[in-house]
């Protein structure tokens, strides 16, 4: 398989101009396969395993891995030495040191002796706007974007590529704006500072508290020098629990600078958050006119965010028009539908 996978966003279905060898088939995959992928990115394996195959999620010698507590109904825990006697039809790569655990585990190499497909998160950190993909110009294994972003700013040469936008896991409608604060989720912000915005929230905090939800958010005011009631760190909660707090806050703030596109955006925007991103990435696909503001000033930001926590109406309005659009563009089905037309092409 070589040349360009297209996926058309929205309706999930594969372009007539991709050669098929099957060319009546949309959604092709009718046999339950055995999927064989990692817990890299949970909100993302939250999603994708809630397709109709079985998912074999590996337990290291150590007993890390697998499930991780998650009530998957859809998956099994396998433990590493046990995977080369089970039946596994595709692969699902998120890391590249994959490549070689997979031939490891296996005994069979991806993409030439088992259907392999790469999922590619992230932006490359260096010699952007050149940056090579690790998997470029090779032919044996499909590169799935998560965004338009990513598939635009990585070069890969002649390898097969698509873009699957995410979906995300509709909980409800969880908006109350009781609380005229703002919200924010972000994964080791003190370390990862530039890349996610943090080093931004002490500007938003001028205008209204900011809760900043996840892991390590602990010495977030500290490094920002703000008062630690302005900028607080919220702790590391589970969705929906996650989103429930979010929706009580009259606006959610994403400050990224380069980061794929966040999939907590688009939860937030689900659970019925008007969002007030940094217009960078892919961010504009999600943000879209009446659903909030997005923009490279940061101070038309803060302007924004002021009109938010002064009208719970407007912030309501604003709200229920992100829940609309995320669950229009960024829904479950969709994302499913893409990835049964995926690994159909990939065992082809």
């Amino acid at each position: 398989m070589t040349g360009e996978i297209r996926l058309i966003p929205v309706v999930g279905l594969v372009d007539p101009s991709f050669p098929r060898r099957h060319p009546a088939t949309v959604m092709s995959v009718k046999s339950i396969l055995n999927i064989l992928v990692w817990q890299v990115h949970g909100g993302w394996l939250d999603s994708f395993v809630r397709g109709r195959h079985t998912y074999l999620l590996p337990i290291a010698p150590d007993g890390t891995g697998g499930r991780g507590g998650r009530g998957w109904t859809n998956t099994v825990d396998v433990p590493e030495s046990e995977l080369v006697n089970r039946r596994v039809d595709v692969v699902v790569l998120q890391r590249t040191e994959e490549l070689a655990l997979t031939e490891k585990l296996l005994g069979r190499r991806p993409g030439i002796d088992v259907p392999a497909i790469f999922v590619e998160h992230n932006t490359p950190t260096t010699d952007v706007p050149s940056a090579r993909h690790p998997l470029a110009d090779q032919t044996e294994i499909p590169i799935a974007h998560v965004t338009y972003f990513t598939e635009l700013f990585w070069d890969t040469g002649i390898a097969p590529k698509a873009v699957i936008e995410h979906g995300v896991v509709d909980h409800g409608d969880f908006f109350t704006g009781e609380l005229p604060r703002a919200a924010a989720v972000i994964n080791e912000p003190v370390r990862r500072w530039r890349s996610t915005g943090s080093d931004l929230l002490g500007g938003f905090s001028q205008v209204a508290p900011v809760d900043v939800f996840g892991m390590e958010a602990e010495g977030l005011a500290d490094k920002l020098g703000v008062p630690g009631d302005r900028v607080v760190a919220a702790g590391d909660l589970a969705v929906p629990n996650l989103q429930a707090e979010l929706g009580r806050r009259r606006a959610y703030v994403h400050p990224n600078r380069w980061t794929s596109l966040g999939l907590s955006l688009l939860e937030a925007m689900t659970a019925g958050v008007p969002a007030i991103a940094l217009d960078s990435t892919d961010a504009r696909r999600a943000v879209v006119p009446g659903t909030g503001t997005i923009s490279t000033d940061v101070r038309e930001l803060h302007t924004a965010l002021r009109h938010l926590v002064d009208d719970p109406s407007r912030a309501r309005d604003q709200g229920a028009m992100a829940r609309e659009w995320a669950l229009e563009r960024f829904g479950l089905g969709r994302f499913l539908s893409d990835w049964d037309s995926m690994l159909d092409l990939a065992r082809d």
